[in-house]
């Protein structure tokens, strides 16, 4: 019979201790490499101009691409309403919010369109460079102080001011 001295499971704790919380202190610094990393292309965002003008044909692409890609999550109405929207573990944003859509540059929404973010997926590969540009322009229609959006009017978008 063998008889476990105190002295060896307790080393045997501390080992298994120190592991695992280095363990977890790499998986921290991962994480928060990632989100400066993430601060970092969002602050060079902020600073993009939109090359493409908002015009009623650049507003229809993005309303094409709006319906095809965002509004089963975002709503017909951009108000974060969609029909998936319950089913994800992070609510949708509300494009309709005037005061927090005036403090998001076009940069900013381009680059969330880009990257995506749990639960929204990346559309960087499946939406063309013009195309994310085309969804900002359709998607500042919301926050418009007109009661009925393009997605919810004739579906006819008209170019903002």
């Amino acid at each position: 019979m063998r008889i476990v001295q105190p002295h060896s499971a307790n080393k045997k704790v501390k080992s298994f201790t120190i592991v695992v919380l280095v363990a977890i202190l790499v998986v921290a610094c991962v994480s928060v490499g990632r989100a400066v990393q993430n601060w970092t292309a969002l602050a060079k965002a902020r600073k993009l101009k939109n090359p493409v003008p908002s015009t009623s044909e650049s507003l229809a692409a993005g309303l094409q691409l709006y319906q095809q890609h965002c509004r089963s999550c975002h709503g017909a109405n951009g108000d974060g309403k969609g029909e998936k929207a319950q089913e994800l573990s992070v609510a949708p944003g509300d494009f309709t919010d005037t005061k927090k859509m005036r403090s998001v540059t076009d940069g900013e929404l381009y680059w969330q369109i880009t990257a995506g973010r749990r639960p929204m997926p990346s559309f960087r590969d499946k939406v063309s460079e013009e195309g994310r540009w085309q969804l900002v322009d359709y998607i500042r229609t919301f926050a418009e102080s007109s009661p009925h959006p393009p997605a919810a009017s004739s579906g006819d978008p008209s170019p903002r001011p």
